[in-house]
């Protein structure tokens, strides 16, 4: 009877434990849609903005007619949308991509800069046709003065870097003398590694993407393990860094299915950022 015990204690104890185990990894690898909140505070600005960031969809499904993103987008109130590249995807099928844009589009203004898979899909003049056929304001080195609900911005940005350092070094100083001083100004750019460079330039916050959260986090240890182009243990997964009086902001990006290598700690998110007064 001693022994039946212990055997029946021992199996219980790992049935506990393959559960236990079961269960952080379904935890782990849960790519629900998430919301990230950032606020940032600003003396150039008297009612607050808000506004989301929507970087490396790359074509990914989100329920029938992308339902499951573009109800939560929808649900923040956003006062603009900011596509940072990677939107379309150069593998799989552009109809979620296309569902997104086209929709959001009829609802909220919203500017778009391109991303490296875009590009690599050799069909990036096509894509860009057809999301400024929508009513998307593209931005390849422009600043555009916008105003949302009384309070005047500037949004920048910037291709891709696979267009060239030359194209790209031009195209931030040409959006940096579009923009009027005085106001706030919001600069897109996909890549967050050539962060250096556009802290040269009289920027307020940037926003990037990209890096996919480093694929791989461990909360609280872990930021990311591999990016893009900035190879193990990013500096810049995702999140919210500061530089005196500038802001930089790293989406994890969309990206469920596209990738090769599952997300663990790291869930797709939906960033939104409020612009607010100093208080």
């Amino acid at each position: 009877m001693k022994k039946d015990s212990i055997t029946v204690s021992k199996i219980l104890a790992c049935s506990i434990l393959i559960m236990a185990f079961a269960a952080l990894i379904i935890y782990a690898c849960n790519d629900d849609l998430t919301v990230r909140y950032y606020e940032i505070e600003s003396k150039k600005i008297q009612d607050n903005i808000r506004v989301a960031f929507i970087t490396d969809l790359h074509s990914c499904y989100y329920g029938k007619s992308q339902t499951e993103l573009l109800s939560c987008i929808d649900e923040q109130y956003p006062d603009v949308i900011l596509f940072g590249g990677d939107i379309v995807d150069d593998k799989l099928p552009n109809k979620n991509a296309v569902t997104v844009l086209k929709t959001l589009a009829e609802k909220y203004p919203c500017y778009y800069v391109s991303g490296n898979h875009e590009y690599r899909s050799g069909k990036i003049d096509t894509i860009k046709q057809m999301i400024e056929g929508y009513g998307i304001i593209i931005l390849e080195g422009q600043s555009e003065q916008v105003d949302l609900n009384g309070q005047v911005i500037n949004i920048s940005g910037i291709d891709d870097a696979e267009v060239g350092e030359k194209n790209i070094m031009h195209q931030i100083e040409e959006a940096e003398n579009q923009i009027e001083p005085t106001l706030f100004t919001i600069f897109m750019a996909h890549r967050p590694e050539c962060i250096d460079t556009y802290l040269h330039y009289d920027f307020d916050l940037v926003l990037a993407g990209h890096a996919h959260g480093g694929q791989w986090r461990i909360p609280g240890i872990m930021n990311g393990l591999l990016a893009p182009n900035q190879g193990f243990f990013p500096k810049y997964a995702g999140g919210k860094y500061d530089f005196n009086d500038k802001t930089f902001i790293v989406s994890r990006g969309l990206a469920r299915e596209s990738t090769r290598i599952p997300r663990i700690f790291n869930p797709p998110e939906l960033v939104i950022v409020d612009i607010v007064p100093v208080s």
